[in-house]
């Protein structure tokens, strides 16, 4: 007896060690269920809803950075962040024009000549966070994709979304060798096409390219994503955080530069990540909730158990049980181990 595809999907996190290899893992299986010509994952930052990496067939790869300016600059029908907008998991492009492809510019102008017809896509959701994005492409001249693969879909969005939340925040490692690459500046034109950098800059080049599986010429996706972000919304910078295994926690932050040069540019750096960015992801890590949280950053802040329901405005036996159910969670056995746990990544 064939088994479920959603308990199938659920078994690849407990055998992927990683986000890259658990997405192509959860393509593969889709493959069996849905006909599609090529695919595209990314994992995203749930509050940025900026690339943090992704797996694209080579059929989508030199399409890629025309869809990251669409997604990011202008508008069309079944954007991600109008999904999230309005809760939709799945959608299907035909469906979404009636029929007519041509009435969305991301066919006319991408799709269409690259070869390909119908799209398929998904918000990756856990708890109501995005965690990620998936489209499932077919070529012209395949039928368009149908309700029953759309309702598929919809049903495993939600675990694949669960499962990039624990592996995006599989805490990753410090070693000494980052401490060489702070400071890293990469200058793009305002086209991406890189420019210069320095060499800490180019090691996390290297770096993500190799989370990501790509070549040399390639820009990272999580590098487009917050160059693409920082193009459209010029008041201020664009950000995200990334985890890496074997590697710190880092920040990556775009910014447009006017006025000198002849042109317009975009200012790139990569830094580890401060504890203000950092101690958020590793909480997801261990799954607390938004009021475990709240009272995980009051320890750290050295609040006593009165302190803090006053400061929340409940009783010293609430947070005592939430403390309970934070320890419990995080493994840790008092106060000052959750602390040393919520700040390894710092302090290390």
């Amino acid at each position: 007896m064939n088994r479920p595809l959603k308990d199938i999907v659920n078994e690849l996190e407990r055998t992927s060690e990683t986000t890259p290899q658990y997405i192509e893992a959860v393509i593969s299986a889709l493959r069996s269920a849905i006909p599609f010509d090529a695919s595209c994952c990314t994992a995203v930052d749930p509050k940025t809803l900026l690339s943090i990496g992704a797996v694209t067939d080579d059929l989508i790869e030199s399409i890629h950075p025309q869809l990251f300016e669409l997604e990011y600059t202008d508008d069309d029908v079944n954007q991600y962040e109008t999904l999230i907008k309005t809760s939709q998991t799945a959608a299907i492009l035909s469906e979404a024009v009636k029929g007519d492809l041509k009435r969305s510019k991301r066919y006319r102008m991408i799709l269409e000549p690259a070869g390909f017809g119908d799209e398929l896509r998904a918000i990756l959701l856990n708890k109501g966070e995005c965690w990620g994005y998936l489209t499932l492409l077919r070529k012209i001249g395949q039928p368009p994709f149908n309700e029953k693969e759309r309702t598929l879909v919809a049903s495993l969005a939600p675990i694949i979304g669960r499962h990039l939340q624990r592996l995006r925040h599989n805490r990753p490692k410090k070693d000494m060798f980052h401490m060489k690459h702070v400071g890293g500046i990469l200058i793009l034109s305002e086209d991406l096409i890189p420019l210069s950098c320095n060499q800490a800059a180019l090691h996390w080049l290297n770096v993500l390219r190799g989370w990501e599986k790509i070549d040399s010429a390639v820009l990272p996706r999580p590098v487009r994503a917050v160059c693409s972000r920082a193009v459209a919304e010029t008041d201020s910078p664009a950000k995200t955080v990334i985890s890496i295994p074997g590697q710190c926690f880092l920040s990556i932050k775009a910014s447009r530069l006017d006025g000198l040069g002849p042109s317009e540019q975009i200012a790139v750096s990569f830094e580890p990540a401060s504890s203000a960015e950092t101690i958020p992801l590793i909480a997801d890590a261990y799954g607390l909730s938004e009021r475990e949280k709240d009272i995980a950053y009051r320890i750290i802040r050295g609040l006593s158990t009165k302190g803090i329901a006053d400061d929340l405005h409940i009783s010293a036996y609430t947070v005592q049980d939430h403390l309970k159910s934070i320890f419990l969670k995080a493994e840790a056995g008092n106060r000052r181990e959750l602390i040393w746990k919520l700040l390894d990544d710092v302090l290390e």
